[in-house]
């Protein structure tokens, strides 16, 4: 009788479990994206109660932290990771009075709740920052739903990402460019000219790099991993932890068409200035 009362149970748990869904992933993305335009938390319905906010590697408050202020988001663009219930968010602004790149991962609960916001807060003095040329050049690329008979699995997507940052600490890592691919890093681009043409395969990547603590957001529909990481050789003051860094990559066929990161740096240049270090080379 009690096996009886507690496979019942079993299945009226396993009946009213919630279901992640893009479509509520893309609700509660776009809650995000409003709480960032006006400064209003009280907009964003699917706060857990025990909600974590993380800017930049440092737990702090969205109440003090950059999603108090507001701001005027020229563009923006969301993926939703429906294995992990998790949502990856890109904001662009251009506001002369405080232009940002930002890069946000969210973490939802068992219950369709954000559990964690975990954002990449980027402005002046950080790594190649250029917010217009960022949303200049991110205006140029397309990026529409792989058709449903091209799309790959999750775990080649995630390996194509993972050859890019695993190639900066192992040079025989043989990282699988297309062509043509091209490489936005804060605000400066490798594509020029006949952007078909262009690729990713420019070297000057880092050697005996390793990139720490990744955390994935992997959208099968978009041929699209985010890996949040510690690049650990960007910012010589910090030689051990790494700068906080995100990494998008937009895989079509197997191959990298897209790549977009930010660094949020510790220091003015993530202390690279003067090294004779070309910004959006060398990473």
């Amino acid at each position: 009788m009690v096996s009886h009362i507690l496979t019942l149970a079993a299945m009226a748990a396993y009946v009213t479990a919630f279901n992640c869904t893009r479509e509520h992933l893309q609700d509660v993305a776009n809650q995000y994206i409003g709480m960032m335009a006006t400064g209003q938390h009280d907009r964003f319905e699917n706060l857990a109660y025990t909600m974590v906010y993380v800017e930049n590697n440092k737990t702090l408050s969205i109440l003090n932290g950059t999603p108090a202020f507001g701001m005027t988001i020229d563009t923006n663009r969301s993926l939703y990771d429906t294995t992990q219930c998790k949502t990856f968010t890109e904001i662009i602004v251009t506001d002369p009075l405080h232009p940002y790149v930002i890069h946000t991962q969210m973490t939802l609960d068992n219950e369709g709740n954000v559990q964690l916001i975990d954002s990449l807060v980027t402005d002046k003095g950080d790594w190649a920052f250029n917010a217009t040329g960022y949303r200049y050049w991110n205006s140029q690329e397309k990026w529409d739903p792989i058709p449903e008979t091209e799309r790959i699995s999750r775990e080649a997507i995630k390996a194509a990402g993972d050859a890019y940052a695993d190639r900066c600490n192992d040079v025989t890592v043989q990282v699988p460019f297309g062509t043509p691919c091209a490489r936005l890093e804060g605000g400066a681009y490798t594509g020029r000219g006949n952007l078909s043409a262009n690729t990713c395969n420019i070297g000057g990547l880092p050697e005996h790099i390793p990139m720490l603590s990744r955390r994935y957001v992997i959208d099968e529909v978009m041929g699209v991993v985010d890996i949040f990481l510690g690049f650990t050789g960007l910012d010589r003051t910090r030689p051990k932890e790494g700068t906080p860094d995100s990494h998008l990559f937009r895989v079509e066929q197997g191959k990298i068409r897209y790549i977009h990161t930010v660094s949020a740096c510790f220091v003015d240049g993530c202390g690279m200035n003067g090294t004779g270090i070309p910004p959006g080379i060398g990473r």
